[in-house]
Formats: structure tokens, sequence, C-alpha cells
């Protein structure tokens, strides 16, 4: 049986329009190679997605087993472990020490799920334009809690929507899941890559936040306001620990 996921109830965020905050985007994923802590300020939300860097921070990734990854900066305000692969189960910390304040936040590598393929179809809101619209397509299994975030690229340049669902009405079904976006024309002949990370119940949270802003956040960011974080004491931004994986088609 096939089935198309939806979303959950809506988040009430407060947009606002004030800038210099603090912003931390923490990455950790089960692919081998360098993991990354970014470090910027806000901008107000009618500037441009422009956003300082902020160098001289003191960062430290850490797991549950005992094992700590030093961070490393370069460029300004990227901050780098060496190469390391994170490990499904595993709990990861991020410890990030800048202007006097320490922000910490934690995150669970999920289960990987296997994403089965990419398809494409008629946009259904604009037949006229002969646009297109992809579907992804995947197995979620049974009795198990999982939620996913989905980043899309089209003619390698990342679209700006937002995309993560949960499987609370469709667990254990095969699921179709269509990524409504509204950043790009996507036609025939183009070329989609698409990358499923599996992610925990906080940073799904933190996902869903932004995309029930219709598309106001920066591509794979922040929002100008302040969706519920992961990070301690509060800040902009996230930590997320996850699995990763991409599968490209180009578009008929």
């Amino acid at each position: 049986m096939i089935v198309t996921l939806s979303c959950t109830k809506v988040i009430d965020l407060k947009l606002g329009n004030d800038s210099g905050k603090l912003v931390i985007e923490g990455n950790i994923t089960d692919t081998t190679g360098l993991q990354y802590v970014k470090l910027s300020r806000n901008v107000p939300f009618t500037s441009a997605n422009v956003y300082p860097q902020v160098s001289g921070a003191h960062v430290m990734i850490s797991d549950d087993k005992g094992n700590t990854f030093p961070c490393i900066e370069g460029p300004a305000g990227i901050y780098s472990t060496s190469p390391m692969a994170g490990v499904s189960g595993t709990t990861y910390k991020m410890t990030v020490n800048v202007g006097g304040t320490t922000y910490t936040a934690s995150s669970v590598i999920p289960v990987g799920v296997a994403l089965d393929t990419l398809t494409s179809k008629p946009n259904d809101f604009n037949h006229s334009k002969n646009r297109r619209e992809i579907t992804v397509h995947l197995q979620d299994p049974a009795h198990v809690v999982n939620q996913y975030r989905f980043v899309m690229w089209v003619n390698g340049v990342q679209v700006n929507d937002t995309f993560a669902y949960n499987d609370d009405f469709f667990d254990g079904r095969d699921i179709s899941i269509d990524l409504v976006e509204t950043d790009v024309d996507i036609f025939p002949g183009d070329t989609v890559k698409v990358e499923m990370q599996c992610v925990d119940k906080p940073v799904y949270t933190y996902w869903f936040a932004l995309m029930q802003q219709s598309g106001n956040s920066p591509g794979g960011g922040v929002a100008p306001s302040n969706p519920p974080s992961n990070i301690f004491p509060a800040c902009l931004g996230y930590f997320s620990a996850h699995t990763t994986q991409t599968k490209t088609i180009i578009v008929q």
C-alpha cells in the first residue's frame, strides 16, 4: 500500500526583525569526512541573507562512548573535526564557547532508513508551464519512530524550501512524499538531487517549524524567528546528528 505523507500540528512561530544574535548550525553525519559547526550572526528578516561569521570560538564534539573530537576553525566561522563518521544509536554532544558563554546541545543518530527511489510528475498546481515536482519513495520501518528531513538541489543549486516529515500516521508503510517546493521551477531535463536525513525528534521539530514558514528560511539554514532549538542556552540554530544518503534523477 502506498500513501502520501502529510504534516503534523502547526507550530506557532513569532517572526521578528532583530539582528546580531548568535546562530549555531552543527551537523554530524554517518558518512566519513569532516563534520562541521558553523557560527554566524543573524541579520534582519528584511535584509539579504548574508550572515557575518563568528571567529575565535572554542568548539568540541564528544559522544556517549567517551570520545572527543576537537574542532578547528577554517575558513572563518567554520569549525570542523578531523575526518570521522557518526554511528547510529550514538548520542553526540556539541560544546561551543564564544563570548564568555558556553552553549551545549546533544543529538542521537537514528537507525538509517533506505531512500528507495525518486520520481517526477507534472506539477499539480501549474500544468501550463510544463513544470514538474519531485516525489521520494521509501519503506518506513514498522514499530519504529522515524523522522525525515529532505534537502533538494536543482541543477546544482540548493532550493530554499524546507522539507520535514514524520511517520505518526504511516508507520510501517510504503510512503510517497511529494516535495512541493516554491523556490525553483523544475522542468524536464533538469538534474535534481535529493538528500534524505533520518533525524531525532528535537531536530525534526526544528525543521518542521521552519517548513511552516512557507519558504522563508534561507537554503538549509535558520529562519528569522527562533524555532524550537535543541541548543542551551537558547539561541538561533540547531545541532543535528543524522544519517545521510542522496539520489539523483534527470527529470522526465
